[in-house]
């Protein structure tokens, strides 16, 4: 996954913007064990904490450890240094991969993880358990995000959850005169879009299109699309491999994104919240998002603290104070996305911001399918083992791009 710094907020503009909540089930889980007991690295959590080692070393999306640099009136990072005496280091990385590689390095003390790398790190080894009381704000964020699939294992949280969001299907409503209700509109139709389809360019994508099969096509046997067997991957990958003839752009920078639909490269395609509402506040073109009826993937970002970390404190006290309501919030309107934090909201600069971001509606996100890392173990909670891993899909993607 990679992410860039938005420089202005989001104006939420609700009668530009109409998403439709379809029914479908949650593909969250509930316990967060994706592998066999036994294959969980023994990581020790902290008991309790120490004097501040004054040095955090992070890694991090862009817009998520602002000292001001970017603009001066963003910057929740000096007082945090000021009330700490923790010098914050932060590294930013443009996708997961490279996440997990600098993680490995044992240079850092923590990491904001998307869905796509935090297990791999949790079993890697590369990250530890979480205390979550010594994280005081944990108390408040809200429970939906908790002991999920994606940032726990057996039965611990391997970090504090941050801030989270739907990938929801987007068009312009002057190209795409008949609303679509369905993900077709880009796979199996794609071509009545030829060359303006947009798509999500990681090979975590291929959720998306095993999602788009769970209902179209059950005789797969297809109950999670991050827990996928080799044939039912094969048919996910043949209906990316259609679609790429038609698509115009892979984003992966959100700003890239905005620029394709504003100038009508794009038309149609997988979006954020963020990119509507940037493209609904410049007004130069008309777009809606819709929750399709086979529902949804998405995105919820943890910190994660690593297993080795030579300042443990600061991190723990890093996790506290960027889940704090006044820090949530403000970075929930800086990057674009639902804060984690249930208290955040009334403290958003934006009073209708958490409603268009659905901030702390539990039905809206027990309807979402997160990024969760694929494993051989398969991550639905079955125990089984006849999964594909997430290295298998990374291939995959290669295949499906050219």
């Amino acid at each position: 996954m990679t992410r860039r710094v938005k420089f202005s907020a989001a104006i939420a503009v609700a009668a530009a913007i109409a998403v439709t909540i379809a029914g479908c089930s949650s593909g969250s889980g509930g316990g967060g064990s994706s592998s066999a007991a036994d294959s969980l690295p023994k990581v020790a959590e902290q008991k309790k904490l120490g004097a501040n080692e004054s040095t955090l070393n992070l890694i991090v999306w862009a817009g998520y450890a602002e000292n001001g640099s970017n603009d001066p009136t963003v910057d929740w990072v000096t007082p945090f240094v000021k009330q700490t005496g923790c010098q914050v280091n932060a590294k930013t990385a443009g996708t997961s991969d490279e996440m997990v590689q600098l993680m490995r390095t044992g240079q850092y003390d923590g990491v904001s993880a998307s869905g796509d790398a935090t297990l791999r790190l949790i079993y890697g080894g590369d990250v530890a358990p979480v205390n979550t009381s010594l994280v005081p704000n944990y108390t408040t964020i809200s429970d939906f995000l908790k002991l999920k699939a994606w940032n726990s294992a057996g039965g611990k949280m391997y970090g504090i959850p941050h801030g989270w969001g739907a990938n929801l299907l987007m068009y312009n409503t002057t190209a795409v005169t008949t609303a679509p209700d369905s993900w077709s509109a880009v796979f199996d139709d794609s071509s009545t879009y030829a060359g303006k389809v947009t798509a999500y360019d990681s090979p975590i994508y291929i959720a998306d299109a095993a999602l788009y099969l769970k209902t179209k096509d059950p005789s797969l046997g297809i109950s999670d699309p991050y827990s996928l067997t080799e044939k039912q991957l094969t048919a996910a990958v043949d209906v990316l491999k259609k679609q790429n003839a038609n698509v115009g752009e892979y984003w992966s920078d959100y700003t890239k994104a905005v620029q394709a639909f504003e100038s009508g490269t794009s038309v149609i395609g997988t979006t954020w919240q963020v990119i509507a509402n940037l493209i609904a506040s410049d007004g130069k073109v008309n777009v809606k998002t819709v929750v399709p009826k086979e529902g949804v993937t998405g995105w919820s970002d943890t910190w994660m603290i690593a297993a080795k970390a030579k300042h443990p404190n600061c991190m723990y006290q890093w996790m506290n104070w960027i889940t704090s309501a006044k820090v949530n919030a403000q970075v929930a309107e800086w990057f674009g996305e639902a804060p984690a934090q249930t208290l955040a909201c009334a403290e958003t600069s934006d009073p209708a911001f958490c409603n268009s971001y659905h901030a702390t509606d539990a039905a809206y996100a027990a309807n979402i399918h997160y990024w969760t890392t694929p494993q051989t173990t398969c991550v639905d909670g079955s125990g089984k083992t006849n999964c594909t891993a997430y290295s298998e899909w990374t291939t995959k993607w290669q295949q499906i791009k050219g």
